[in-house]
């Protein structure tokens, strides 16, 4: 029976931590480590040191009339420097139970073992259907809205501008012009764009994008339709025009907000809103957002095509442009709104001082500083990018940023009003396309699980690659003339958008799985920029041969391009590394 008044004091030593054990998950003491707790009564002591263990095994307690210490016959190996905070702290035991109860400190019934033991711990089913459900439900639904307004006005207006213009001279150089200097905008300023928008509140500054893209757009629409209203001159004196230029430098704006919005939904926001370990609910977001785009792309083309072909141009812009400016406040409404639903989750916190110094210092307006600074991090995203493991499949997905022509986009627009097609049967095109991408979100996943994912990346090349081989074989047949041939030729295109949206979404995959998280961005965003300079490149070839007659040369050079990336990643494939392997070890049918 033991004997003890009302009033313990324990005195904690911290043991030293040896290197060889420090990777280990749970420490142990042996069994030559004792603790000795000694009694003295109404007197009380310090805490000389904290230990950190969760549980202690093959210990044992002795009584002793003695002062509180810990032994450690390790001491001569290393010592430990030993903090005496001012805190004494009397602990209060009931004598009457331990003079019926035996003293096992380390027995289950103690209270720090049935703490470890209450914590609920989940099942895997219940993981499962945890990883599934976003975070933040209602504003994730709130971004969702937001987003489709957003993209509805933006495929809208990428769909208005290129037939506008093209309406206004028969060739192709003016819209090569933007689109050019588009891609170049993109290239230099959209870094810088990123490197602001980190450091400023999301909410605000995704308004403000909002409104300057929303004005950019109004803008160039205004410029188009003074354009119809002055007579028509030729090419070389349209570039020249004040209008003209104005209607460049205000579309290369609104790209780069466009392309600045895109990435902080598809990048942080969503992320931000499903939860980043929520994978299961972070795909299914992905996939909404990827549907969301392509359904806006069919309806803006739809809708200003057959506006298009029952009204003049004119009519049909200052339509889109009033479109804008009512969908504008519902936008950032919406927007606010998610924030709100979401409990403030989009609220970037508030920085300390010394990052606000920190961050004011690397601002200071020192211009060689910053020149340096940007060719340092162009310089190590180009060897991040050139280092990475899958390379081969960036590569071909970048190669497919050469094809400018043989896609529905600003030039395969102003071609097909050039050669007299009704705008309903333009914005059809347009219309199935997207249709086809949409489709390619499902077929995508059935060609994984039939073939794996590299060999589904490398079907939806080669299915893609022939599909457009036939389709330059019925242009260069001459009989592209007669509506017919240019029908087979469109509906060529649209089947082959399949195989490069399944690609697109495959190859997403296979990008993601060989770059290190550590690394996603900066490579990202250096694999942003190189499909950037191909599109530029192609369009500045475009600008050469702005005449419609050479509009064969560049879908022949279209059509290598894309037989170049399929050919680039089936090589890849069937000369697989040991790293390669390694890689996607874990997918089935490699």
């Amino acid at each position: 029976m033991v004997i003890i008044s009302p009033t313990f004091n324990f005195h904690f030593t911290k043991l030293p931590l040896h290197p060889s054990s420090s990777s280990r998950f749970r420490h142990r003491f042996t069994t030559s480590r004792r603790f000795k707790l000694n009694y003295y009564p109404l007197i009380s002591h310090r805490f000389s040191c904290l230990s950190s263990k969760c549980s202690i095994t093959n210990t044992d307690i002795h009584l002793e009339l003695d002062h509180v210490n810990i032994s450690n016959e390790e001491q001569s190996e290393g010592e430990c420097s030993i903090v005496e905070p001012e805190c004494p702290v009397p602990i209060k035991l009931n004598t009457d139970i331990l003079e019926n109860e035996c003293l096992n400190l380390l027995s289950e019934t103690t209270f720090v073992d049935t703490l470890l033991t209450s914590l609920p711990v989940l099942s895997e089913e219940e993981q499962h259907a945890l990883a599934a459900i976003p975070a933040h439900p209602a504003g994730l639904h709130a971004f969702y809205s937001s987003c489709i307004v957003a993209n509805f006005v933006e495929q809208l207006w990428n769909f208005a501008w290129p037939s506008a213009i093209a309406l206004i001279h028969s060739s192709l150089l003016p819209v090569a012009v933007m689109g050019f200097f588009t891609k170049v905008a993109i290239i230099v300023g959209g870094p810088l764009v990123g490197k602001v928008m980190d450091h400023l509140p999301r909410v605000p500054a995704y308004n403000c994008l909002t409104i300057i893209q929303a004005a950019t757009q109004l803008l160039s629409a205004a410029m188009i339709i003074h354009a119809h209203s002055v007579p028509p001159t030729s090419v070389s004196t349209l570039l020249l025009r004040p209008w003209f230029v104005i209607l460049v430098s205000a579309g290369a704006i609104e790209r780069l907000c466009g392309v600045a919005l895109g990435v902080a939904n598809e990048r942080d926001w969503v992320v931000l809103l499903t939860g980043v370990n929520r994978p299961v609910a972070l795909a299914q977001a992905n996939a909404v957002l990827n549907r969301i785009d392509l359904l806006s792309e069919i309806a803006g083309a739809l809708l200003f095509g057959v506006l298009l072909s029952k009204f003049h141009p004119v009519t049909c812009l200052k339509f889109a442009s009033g479109l804008m400016m009512g969908l504008l406040p519902v936008t950032i409404v919406l927007t606010c709104l998610a924030n709100k639903l979401s409990t403030g989750v989009l609220d970037r916190p508030k920085p300390s001082q010394t990052c606000c110094r920190s961050f004011s210092e690397d601002s200071a307006p020192d211009a060689d500083s910053i020149v340096v600074k940007g060719l340092e991090a162009i310089k190590l995203g180009w060897k991040e990018y050139l280092g990475q493991p899958v390379l081969p499949a960036s590569i071909a997905w970048v190669l497919l940023y050469f094809n400018i022509v043989l896609t529905p986009g600003s030039l395969m627009t102003a071609f097909l009003t050039q050669q007299g097609l009704h705008p309903s049967i333009i914005g059809g095109f347009s219309g199935m396309c997207a249709f086809m991408g949409v489709a390619a979100t499902f077929v995508s996943s059935t060609l994984v699980k039939q073939f794996g994912i590299l060999k589904a990346g490398a079907v939806g090349l080669v299915f893609q690659a022939l599909l457009l081989s036939m389709a330059v074989a019925v242009y260069m047949s001459g009989s592209i003339s007669h509506q017919s041939p240019l029908l087979v030729f469109l509906f060529l295109i649209i089947l082959s958008r399949l195989g490069h949206m399944s690609y697109d979404v495959v190859g997403a995959q296979i990008i993601q799985t060989g770059i290190p998280s550590s690394k996603a961005n900066l490579i990202g965003t250096t694999e942003v920029a190189v499909a950037s300079l191909a599109e530029s490149i192609m369009l500045g070839v475009a600008i050469i041969a702005n005449d419609p007659s050479h509009f064969g040369c560049l879908a022949m050079l279209s059509l290598l391009s894309v037989v170049g990336a399929a050919w680039m990643f089936c090589r890849w494939l069937s000369n697989p590394t040991d790293e390669q392997k390694s890689l996607f070890s874990y997918y089935p049918h490699y």
